[in-house]
């Protein structure tokens, strides 16, 4: 018999921000080995959890009380072992409870609660999106669906019975396997059992219930099981989901083929939602996903779209083993799962498509998002050693830094190595829950060397600075390489992570090499005392080292950190002709791109500072001819032209300028002037570029096709520039005459900016088209927020009126106000400060109903120090408003504190 409570949780109170270290981890008091589950899906939907639960023998036999979260749930029963507790027996909180005296070292709990699904407008735990009841348990979401010790370590078995109502919700998913299904007679009300056999972190939990579409498919394993495989999503959207069960199926058979790694349930299902705060969610057997990166058709997603489909189902489905079958042991060994997932999905899309192009994009990723939060007051360590919101800590340093280091280990053991060692991982702690150290110590364990230096990398906050001076002797033939290592200072008044143990130590930095002669020749690299390079890579493990190599015949151009075989600033004191030089010459295609971009950075810099001064800038012929002139290779794959022709963007901008006293307007003025000057200096080439490059068959969303749209409207962004009046009707007839949503997107993107008479009526009809699509809608309030014209502001302010437009919505969010503050500099960073007004407004707003999204938009204030003083003094007045916010939620409280605190 159960006890009746209904002793329900206080509202959330204001607190005062607890600041969690990794120091102070200690090991569960209580394990559970088994939850079973039972919902009762509706308006007040009712929960009922048996946990099974034993003292963790690592913390001894002494009983102690049992903590469990919660937050925001009614309590209705609870009962141990079938025996109803007195209300003195237990303690409720507005975030858990305790039972303070539990009966035996092993036990049966039974909790019954109730929670509004269709209230929860924060995105997280069980909530409901356009009817359809779903789940985000990551990062400590399932404390909002029933008490439990929300912790990644409390690993447990799940059985799930969902009950709902047969005609709001035909659909019934959960974790794991299909169990048993049936209705309820006479109730018009069914159920579905589930159970999941493998042992999981409550984070992993999901249950999606509604009246969702099925498009199903199979995949049989290398051993021989076939897996039937479902994708659930709106009604009339089936057509849209061919490419993601494609890439499913091939991430698959690449993680066999690649890492020997085979799923491991009958079934492994996919379910697409609209409002969701983050991209995908790895949830064991049941992932949800962001509908966005789900459902795409040629008219209505870009090859962007389909390559984010293709790389995150990818990442989610290798979760399975990299972060489900082993987990972290808690949230600061984040990047344990997320930065080796991403490593291993841009090795698929590297294998799938073009390695050389993939490997510039990653890169360009790192250096836009990552490289300037390493700068900044967000700074933290890939493993961080404190935080007061975990979800504050998913960031381009956990994932996309993490990435870097598990490609460095592949780089300083080599493919073998690196396998060998992750195998190991694999067979060590599979069904656990693994720090850093333990994933670093089986790369150790089989290679039989030594990473603790390594372990900086997760240890230390910031981008390291590598100064690389080369010296020739003609008369010796030999040539010196002088490197040097260092980190910012600055760094280390700004983050608050790199205390203690932590400070500035060397890196063991990996440095794949090159040395060119004056002829483009490739000199053999041999050490003064006779040694060959493995794989052609130095090891600079101390502050200063020098490497003299012998046998080179003429004074050499280096090309250093080939591939980016690690993620630090070079400042080499190449020249210009030094760039173009390498531009020509180099074989390694990453770098050959790379002193492409750091001519242009030299040609930006420049031209920004002459247009500050208020002078005409007389720049960029000699980088517009180097371009030219590789763009003639016809060895060149059209996709790697593309990226040839992509400038660098503000974030390395603001890096080669300094990072103080910046003016936004000017640099994106000085990137117009650059593509202008490209534009009329090699319009003959451009046209017949665009010309030719046309796909030869009907749209497919493959590298081939891909890599020829995107040479071809890389030529038209470049003609724009010029201003002349038929490089503007081009763009019209692009727009008009385009087949596909990629081509119709790329002319929009530039004509959004233009003051012509055709630009309100295209826009106008784009909408009149897509109105009932909200994924193509979402590319309309992108397009609209990124418009340079005059009167940003003001429009933005009247699209957050549309009917279409709502700030409950992630997606919508992200896409008019995320676009305006990350992608039109020109307003964002307006001098009256109208800019930092509009999205501060929002945040304020948002942080009332979804402090994550509103938190994340904090973000985008982080570089508002290195502004010039007038623009400084703006964004530092927004910021402190949002401070002054009552109440203001965990989440925002921490970014917003730690941005300011540079000031």
């Amino acid at each position: 018999m159960i006890a009746n409570s209904d002793r329900g949780i206080a509202p959330k109170q204001a607190e005062t921000p607890k600041t969690i270290y990794l120091k102070d981890y200690t090991a569960p008091p209580w394990l559970v080995d088994h939850v079973d589950l039972s919902f009762q899906l509706g308006r007040e939907t009712r929960v009922t959890s048996t946990l099974s639960l034993r003292l963790n023998p690592e913390v001894g036999s002494k009983i102690r009380p049992l903590a469990l979260d919660g937050v925001g749930l009614t309590l209705k029963q609870i009962a141990i072992e079938g025996q109803p507790l007195a209300p003195t027996d237990y303690e409720l909180s507005a975030t858990g409870l305790t039972v303070l005296d539990p009966p035996a070292p092993q036990f049966k709990l039974e909790i019954v609660t109730s929670c509004r699904p269709e209230d929860n407008t924060a995105l997280s735990g069980l909530y409901r999106s356009r009817g359809t009841y779903c789940t985000q348990c990551e990062a400590e979401g399932f404390r909002r669906i029933t008490f439990f010790p929300d912790r990644p370590d409390v690993l447990s078995t799940y059985t799930v019975r969902l009950e709902a109502d047969k005609e709001e919700a035909p659909v019934l998913l959960s974790n794991g396997n299909p169990v048993s299904h049936g209705e309820l007679a006479g109730s018009g009300r069914h159920f579905a059992v589930w159970h999941d056999p493998h042992p999981k972190p409550c984070y992993l939990f999901a249950l999606v219930g509604g009246d969702l579409a099925c498009v199903s498919g199979h995949f049989k394993t290398m051993s021989g099981k076939t897996v039937k495989l479902n994708i659930y999503v709106e009604h009339g959207k089936e057509d849209r989901c061919a490419w993601a069960m494609d890439s499913l199926k091939r991430a698959m058979r690449w993680d066999e083929q690649r890492f020997g790694r085979e799923y491991d349930l009958d079934v492994f299902n996919i379910v697409a939602v609209s409002d969701f705060n983050m991209g995908a969610m790895e949830n064991k057997g049941l992932n949800i996903f962001n509908d966005k990166l789900i459902l795409a058709r040629p008219d209505t997603a870009t090859d962007l779209d389909y390559k984010y489909i293709e790389g995150v189902i990818a990442h989610e489905y290798f979760h399975n083993w990299t972060g489900n079958r082993i987990t972290c042991r808690d949230w600061f060994q984040l990047c344990l799962k997320e930065g080796l997932t991403v490593f291993r999905d841009q090795e698929f899309t590297a294998d799938e498509r073009s390695r050389p192009v993939k490997r510039i994009a990653d890169v360009r990723t790192l250096r836009t998002q990552q490289f300037p939060e390493d700068a900044g007051p967000l700074a933290h360590p890939v493993r961080p050693s404190s935080y007061i919101e975990v979800n504050n800590f998913y960031t381009a340093t956990v994932y996309e830094k993490g990435a870097e280091l598990c490609r460095m280990i592949e780089t300083i053991l080599g493919k073998e190595g690196f396998d060998k060692g992750l195998q190991h991982y694999f067979e060590t702690y599979d069904g656990k829950a693994a720090t850093v150290e333990q994933f670093i110590a089986c790369f150790e364990a089989v290679n039989q060397v030594d990473l603790s230096q390594f372990m900086r990398w997760y240890q230390q906050a910031g981008t390291p600075v590598v100064t690389a001076k080369l010296s020739y002797d003609e008369t010796t033939q030999t040539a010196r390489l002088d490197l040097r290592q260092k980190l910012p200072q600055k760094l280390f008044k700004t983050s608050g992570q790199n205390k203690g143990a932590n400070r500035n130590k060397p890196y063991h930095i990996p440095v794949k090499l090159g040395l060119i002669g004056e002829n483009g020749e490739e000199f053999e690299l041999q050490l003064a005392d006779g040694t060959k390079l493995d794989d052609d890579i130095l090891h600079l493990t101390e502050r200063a080292q020098s490497f003299t190599f012998t046998g080179i015949t003429s004074k050499p151009v280096p090309s250093l950190f080939r591939d980016f075989s690690a993620p630090v600033i070079v400042k080499a004191g190449l020249k210009e002709a030094d760039y173009r030089f390498l531009m020509v010459h180099d074989s390694n295609s990453f770098n050959r791109w790379e002193a492409g971009q750091a001519f242009a950075l030299s040609q930006l810099t420049r031209i920004t500072k002459t247009l500050q001064s208020g002078r005409q800038p007389r720049t960029g012929g000699k980088y517009a001819e180097a371009l030219g002139l590789v763009l003639s290779d016809e060895t060149l794959e059209p996709a790697y032209k593309a990226q040839l022709m992509g400038l660098p963007g503000e974030a390395d901008m603001a890096r080669a300028l300094g990072g103080k006293n910046l003016n936004p307007v000017a640099m994106a003025a000085a990137r117009h002037y650059l593509r202008g000057v490209i534009g009329k200096k090699l319009r003959t080439q451009l046209i017949e570029i665009y010309k030719t490059a046309k796909a030869k068959t009907p749209y497919r969303p493959d590298a081939e096709g891909e890599g020829l749209r995107a040479l071809r409207n890389s030529a038209l962004t470049l003609l724009a520039a010029t201003g002349m009046k038929s490089d503007i009707n081009r763009v019209v007839s692009h727009i008009r005459q385009a087949s596909n949503m990629t081509d119709k997107m790329a002319g929009l993107a530039i004509l959004t900016s233009l003051d012509v008479p055709q630009r309100d009526e295209i826009f106008d009809a784009f909408f009149a088209t897509w109105r009932e699509d909200h994924l193509v809608i979402d590319k309309w309030f992108a397009l609209q927020a990124q418009s340079e014209l005059p009167g940003a502001v003001n429009r933005v302010r009247e699209l957050m009126k549309n009917p279409l437009f709502s700030l409950k919505n992630p997606n919508k969010v992200r896409a008019l106000i995320g676009a305006f503050a990350s992608s039109n500099p020109v307003h964002f960073h307006a001098e009256d400060g109208s800019g930092y007004d509009l999205v501060a407004d929002v945040i304020i707003e948002i942080d009332n109903f979804n402090p994550q999204l509103a938190a994340r938009l904090i973000a985008l204030f982080r570089i508002w120090e290195q502004l010039e003083p007038v623009r400084r003094g703006k964004a530092q007045a927004a910021l402190n408003r949002i401070k002054a916010k009552k109440p203001l939620s965990r989440d925002s409280y921490e970014m917003v504190t730690r941005i300011l605190a540079t000031g």
